[in-house]
C-alpha cells in the first residue's frame, strides 16, 4: 500500500474539528462527514507522501490560501447539508 494523502483532507478534518469545539450546538459525525466529502469535492487534490513534507515546502502565503479555499468550501458545504439534511435525502 503506498503511504499518499490529500493533503486537503487534514485542513478539512482540522478545520471541522474547530468548528465543532465553537459551535454551541453538536454536529453529529454524518453531519461532518457529509460536509467534509462536500467541501474536499470543491477543492483541488493536493497529494503528498507525508503532511509534514508539504508544510515545510509551503510558503505561509500559500498556506493561507489554502486555508482561505478549506473555509469557503466548508461553508459552501454547510450550507448545502442544512438546505437538505440527511433523512431528507435517504428516501
Amino acid at each position: 500500500m503506498l503511504n499518499i494523502n490529500n493533503y486537503y483532507e487534514r485542513l478539512v478534518i482540522d478545520r471541522l474539528w474547530k468548528l465543532a469545539e465553537q459551535a454551541d450546538q453538536s454536529f453529529s459525525q454524518a453531519f461532518q462527514e457529509d460536509v467534509a466529502c462536500l467541501a474536499l469535492n470543491r477543492l483541488p487534490p493536493c497529494y503528498v507522501r507525508n503532511t509534514i513534507d508539504k508544510g515545510i515546502n509551503v510558503s505561509e502565503a500559500q498556506y493561507l490560501e489554502m486555508v482561505a479555499a478549506v473555509d469557503k468550501a466548508i461553508e459552501q458545504a454547510m450550507g448545502l447539508v442544512l438546505r437538505r439534511p440527511r433523512q431528507d435525502r435517504e428516501q
